[in-house]
C-alpha cells in the first residue's frame, strides 16, 4: 500500500493539523455555539436550538438546529478553514449543484433553504443551511467490514456481505447515477445559480485541487483561474496533467525519493500531458481509438463510441461515495449528500463503473494495489447487474443506450484507469506505470526495475523536453535537502512551470 500512493508533503501537514485542532477547539466552544444559535434564529425568525451532537466531517462542521414551532430541523454547514481551501467558492457551487440535482433530477438530496458567504457584517461565514433529513446511517457503515478496535478507520467492504444485499444496494445508487446522468451541459466546470437559472461559470473545485493545497503547499496561482471553465473534454485533461505537473513541481517534501523516482514521475507527467493536448485520452478506449498500443490487438469497432467532446457533459462529484449516502429504516436512500467536490465534467467519467465498489480507494487498500484490483473485478459484476437492472426499471435500453455496457467496457479497456489517474496526482505515478504505460506504448525493452521505468519511454518526449529533465531533477534533488514549506509568489509559480510546459 505504502508504494502505491505517494506521500503528501509532512511538513505542510504538520502545519495543517495544528491549525485543525487550534479551529476545531473554537468551533466547540460555547460561545461559537450560541452565536451560531442566535445566527440561525435570525434567519429563520423563530427560536433555533442547537441539538447536540457537533458533526466534524471531511471538510465542513455541522450542526443540528432546532427550529421552534417547526416539524423538521436543519443543519448548518460551516466549512473547515484547515480543511476546506475554498471556502466561499465552494459553498456558492455546492449551493447551485444541490439545488439545481433536486429541482432538475429524482434524486434525493437536502434541501437548501440559505447560503451565504463571506462578509464584514456576517455572524457566520461562509455557511449553507439544509433540511434535516432522518436517517439510520450511512451505506457504507451498513456495508463495511466490522472493525471494533478502530471505528474510526477506513471503511471496507465485508467480505462475508451476501450477494442480494450487495446488489440491492448497488442498484439503489444505480438509479441515482442514471438520473445524474440525464442533465448534459455545453462547458465544463462548476455550476452557478442566478434565481431558478443554472449555468456553468467558474472552473471545477475538485477534491484533487483541495489536497494540493491542503497536504502539499501547492501554490493557488498553479491552479486553474476561479471563473475558467472549458469547452472541450480534451481542455479539461490538459488542465488535470498540467496540475500533476505543478503537483511535482511545487510539493517540496517527500514527494520524491530518489533521482530515478523523480525521472519517473517526470516522464508519466510529460507522456500524459502530450496525449491530452494531442487529444488523445479523451478517445483512448473508445471505437475512435486508432493510437494506442492496445488498439491494435483488439478490433476498438467493437467498442462504443466516445461521447461528443465539446457540446454534452455530464455531472460528476469526486466525493460521492457511500459513506455520503444516509439510509432510512427500510435501507432506501433517504439522502445523497456533500456536493462539494460536484462540478460538470468530461462525459467519459460518468462512462466509468463507480471507485467505490470496495468502499476504499486503490492506492490505500490494505494489502496493495493489485489485489483492489482483483477483487474489484468480482464486485464489478454484481455492479453490472444491478445497473442493468436499474436501466431496465428506467427503460434506458429502449433508447439504444446503456451505461452498464459503457462501463464494462471501461475496465476492460483500462479507461477506468485513465480517468481515476487524471483525477488523483497522488495515486497518478502507480496506476501510469502499472495499468497505462504499455496500453498506451506496448511492451517496454527488456526488464523493468521499477526504479528505472523512465528508461524505456524517455525517448518519447521532444527534445526540449529531455534536455530539461536532469536540470529539473538536480533542482529538485537538491530542494529536498532542506524541509520547508516555500511561499511562492505568482511570477514564479509561472516561471518555474514555464521551465517545463512547453507547447510543441
Amino acid at each position: 500500500m505504502d508504494d502505491d500512493r505517494a506521500c503528501f508533503d509532512e511538513v505542510a501537514w504538520d502545519e495543517n493539523d495544528k491549525a485543525w485542532e487550534e479551529s476545531r477547539m473554537l468551533f466547540r466552544r460555547v460561545s461559537t455555539l450560541r452565536k451560531i444559535e442566535s445566527f440561525v434564529t435570525q434567519k429563520f425568525q423563530r427560536t433555533a436550538t442547537w441539538v447536540a451532537p457537533m458533526i466534524v466531517g471531511g471538510y465542513n462542521n455541522l450542526y443540528r438546529m432546532q427550529i421552534e414551532g417547526s416539524d423538521g430541523d436543519v443543519m448548518i454547514r460551516l466549512p473547515q478553514p484547515s480543511l476546506a481551501q475554498f471556502p466561499d467558492e465552494k459553498t456558492r457551487r455546492e449551493a447551485a449543484t444541490a439545488s439545481f440535482i433536486a429541482q432538475k433530477t429524482r434524486v434525493p438530496v437536502p434541501r437548501v433553504l440559505f447560503y451565504g458567504l463571506s462578509s464584514p457584517d456576517s455572524k457566520v461565514e461562509p455557511f449553507i443551511i439544509i433540511q434535516y433529513v432522518e436517517n439510520c446511517g450511512t451505506m457504507s457503515h451498513a456495508l463495511a467490514m466490522p472493525n471494533e478496535k478502530d471505528p474510526s478507520a477506513a471503511h471496507m467492504l465485508n467480505p462475508d456481505v451476501s450477494e442480494d444485499i450487495l446488489e440491492s444496494f448497488y442498484a439503489k445508487v444505480a438509479v441515482c447515477l442514471l438520473q445524474l446522468f440525464k442533465p448534459s451541459f455545453s462547458r465544463i466546470g462548476s455550476l452557478a445559480q442566478t434565481d431558478d437559472a443554472f449555468s456553468v461559470a467558474g472552473r471545477p473545485i475538485t477534491q484533487n485541487m483541495n489536497n494540493m493545497l491542503q497536504l502539499a503547499n501547492i501554490p493557488r496561482a498553479a491552479l486553474p483561474p476561479e471563473e475558467r471553465t472549458y469547452g472541450t473534454a480534451d481542455e479539461w485533461y490538459v488542465a488535470l496533467a498540467e496540475m500533476h505537473m505543478a503537483q511535482l513541481i511545487f510539493q517540496h517534501n517527500d514527494l520524491v525519493t530518489t533521482a530515478d523516482d523523480c525521472r519517473n514521475k517526470y516522464v508519466a507527467r510529460q507522456l500524459f500531458r502530450k496525449l491530452a493536448k494531442q487529444g488523445r485520452l479523451s478517445t483512448f478506449g473508445f471505437a475512435e481509438d486508432d493510437w494506442s498500443a492496445q488498439s491494435k490487438s483488439r478490433r476498438t469497432s467493437t467498442l462504443s463510441p466516445a461521447p461528443d467532446g465539446s457540446s454534452s457533459f455530464k455531472l460528476w462529484c469526486d466525493d460521492l461515495r457511500p459513506s455520503n449516502v444516509l439510509l432510512d429504516e427500510a435501507g432506501d436512500i433517504a439522502a445523497m449528500i456533500d456536493w462539494e467536490f460536484a462540478y460538470v465534467a468530461p462525459t467519459q467519467f460518468a462512462l466509468d463503473p463507480p471507485w467505490w465498489l470496495l468502499l476504499n480507494v486503490p492506492e490505500m487498500w490494505h494489502i496493495d494495489m493489485d489485489d483492489w484490483t482483483n477483487t474489484y473485478h468480482l464486485r464489478l459484476k454484481t455492479w453490472l447487474r444491478a445497473m442493468e437492472r436499474a436501466e431496465e426499471s428506467l427503460e434506458k435500453k429502449s433508447k439504444g443506450f446503456a451505461l452498464s455496457i459503457y462501463m464494462r467496457e471501461s475496465w476492460e479497456t483500462g479507461r477506468f484507469w485513465l480517468n481515476y489517474a487524471a483525477r488523483k496526482s497522488w495515486a497518478f505515478d502507480s496506476i501510469f506505470w502499472k495499468y497505462l504505460d504499455e496500453s498506451f506504448f506496448g511492451s517496454g525493452q527488456g526488464h523493468r526495475d521499477k526504479q528505472d521505468l523512465w528508461k524505456t519511454r524517455v525517448h518519447l518526449l521532444s527534445e526540449r523536453e529531455r534536455d530539461m529533465m536532469e536540470p529539473f531533477v538536480e533542482r529538485k534533488m537538491e530542494e529536498s535537502k532542506e524541509r520547508i514549506l516555500v511561499d511562492w509568489d505568482d511570477e514564479q509559480v509561472k516561471e518555474r512551470l514555464a521551465e517545463v510546459l512547453f507547447d510543441e
